[in-house]
């Protein structure tokens, strides 16, 4: 009943005014942000700190204000999310080299589009169905709040993507035509036995393996989308194909290729990234070489 009440009375009625209001909110919440409610200004400093240690902690406390100034733009574009038209949204978010694109339909195959939480990744999923070709589906695990769950998705979906539960995803490629899936990659994976190990923003990093693995086993295109943020709510999208062929590439191959894309988007706009996200609470395997020895004989024993 409350969550009806906040969405209806507040959150959506808030999502209507035009965002050269809603940035004035923003202005109020980054003060907030970074004087009297600091949200989880712990984790994010101390992610800053282990991703650039050669910094100052002059320079962290810079990176810390610009992740806060991003934060409550994010936060009120989110909102805002929730009743952008079609118009403004395809204003907003400008693809710079559609051929990639126009490219990938000669081959029929279904396209798997991968990146992280960087920049505003939900005005991307809200825009994708009308971005890319083919039908359009994300992938996503259900929020632990049920009315939210359902609100959020009605509105994610509002302009043709249709979202699937993460544990239902074979269902997406049990089609006669090719679809066009969005994953985002960059959260901690539950189990860090059943990671991909890899240097990422100078430390051990534990990566979800779902893009390689899918990609492998349904022979999809793959394509990193760069979200670039060019001014206050605008942004430019730009595709790199990695692979039409993934069964070519060695084992670990692609996610190394996605993953550092993804670092070098964050290396140019360090504030960008969501870095109040507990990312690093994984802790590295005692074994690791003997583990990423298995699962290397693994993978090539199923796909190679």
């Amino acid at each position: 009943m409350m969550s009806a009440l906040l969405y209806y009375c507040v959150v959506y009625p808030l999502s209507l005014l035009p965002l050269w209001i809603l940035y004035r909110i923003s202005d109020v919440l980054f003060l907030l942000f970074m004087s009297i409610l600091p949200y989880r200004k712990k984790v994010i400093l101390e992610n800053i700190q282990r991703s650039f240690p050669e910094l100052s902690a002059r320079d962290h406390a810079v990176l810390v204000r610009g992740f806060y100034r991003h934060f409550a733009d994010l936060f009120i574009e989110s909102i805002k999310n929730l009743s952008i038209s079609k118009e403004e949204l395809l204003q907003r978010m400008k693809v710079i080299n559609p051929e990639v694109l126009r490219e990938l339909l000669t081959n029929g195959k279904s396209t798997l589009f991968v990146s992280g939480h960087f920049n505003n990744w939900e005005w991307f999923i809200t825009a994708q169905a009308l971005l890319v070709p083919n039908d359009s589906y994300g992938i996503g695990m259900p929020l632990s709040n049920g009315f939210w769950d359902k609100k959020l998705t009605e509105r994610r979906q509002r302009f043709g993507l249709t979202v699937v539960n993460a544990q239902n995803y074979k269902t997406m490629f049990d089609q006669s035509k090719p679809v066009s899936v969005l994953v985002l990659s960059d959260q901690a994976p539950a189990d860090s036995r059943r990671s991909y190990w890899m240097e990422f923003l100078q430390q051990p990093t534990p990566i979800l393996f779902g893009v390689e693995q899918m990609a492998n086993e349904f022979d999809l295109n793959v394509v990193y989308f760069q979200l670039k943020k060019i001014k206050r709510g605008y942004y430019e999208i730009e595709f790199k194909l990695l692979t039409t062929e993934p069964k070519n590439l060695s084992y670990g191959q692609l996610t190394e290729q996605h993953v550092h894309l993804l670092e070098q988007s964050i290396l140019d706009q360090p504030c960008h990234w969501l870095w109040s996200h507990k990312r690093w609470k994984r802790e590295i395997p005692s074994d690791l070489q003997v583990l990423k020895a298995e699962q290397k004989k693994k993978f090539e024993d199923k796909y190679r």
